[in-house]
């Protein structure tokens, strides 16, 4: 695929992500977004590893610049879309891709919140317990939902890897 289409695809993913990014579940200072993590997981599969990890970084851009999101949303959304990439290009499944997001958000995104984006830009302490069960809920909610996602464009004919 050309980088024109790969780039129209991420400035479209992007739009989605920022666009349903209202429904969000607040958990202490962290606004946890399922439709990024499903976001992250749909461009991960279509666009590969780097195109996933900018999808995130704009997205999350775009929704800090409204107000609509935390810094919290940097780490948590490139980490899990760059995993779920990098996960899917070694082994062309979506089911793995899906599980790629949720480590890279649910655990490593929130371990770096927790030690760097907390403490050192915010100016707040995180409880590493509390940020890895809320990201992960977030991003099992968001992943499975990206995952039936391309599953159902694959069976329509519309995305086939």
């Amino acid at each position: 695929m050309n980088n024109s289409r790969l780039a129209a695809r991420a400035v479209i993913l992007i739009a989605v992500a920022v666009v349903l990014s209202p429904f969000h579940i607040p958990v202490g200072i962290s606004k946890c977004f399922p439709a990024q993590h499903m976001v992250n997981v749909i461009s991960a599969v279509m666009l590969g590893p780097w195109y996933a990890m900018g999808v995130a970084f704009f997205a999350a851009a775009i929704r800090n610049l409204f107000g609509w999101g935390t810094l919290l949303a940097f780490p948590g959304g490139m980490i899990g879309a760059l995993l779920a990439g990098l996960i899917y290009r070694a082994s062309k499944n979506i089911y793995a891709a899906g599980v790629g997001e949720l480590i890279g958000t649910g655990v490593l995104g929130a371990l770096a919140s927790v030690w760097i984006v907390g403490p050192h830009l915010m100016n707040k302490p995180l409880a590493a317990g509390t940020m890895i069960v809320a990201f992960s809920i977030s991003s099992l909610g968001g992943a499975l939902i990206g995952v039936i996602a391309l599953k159902m464009l694959q069976k329509t004919g519309i995305w086939n890897d």
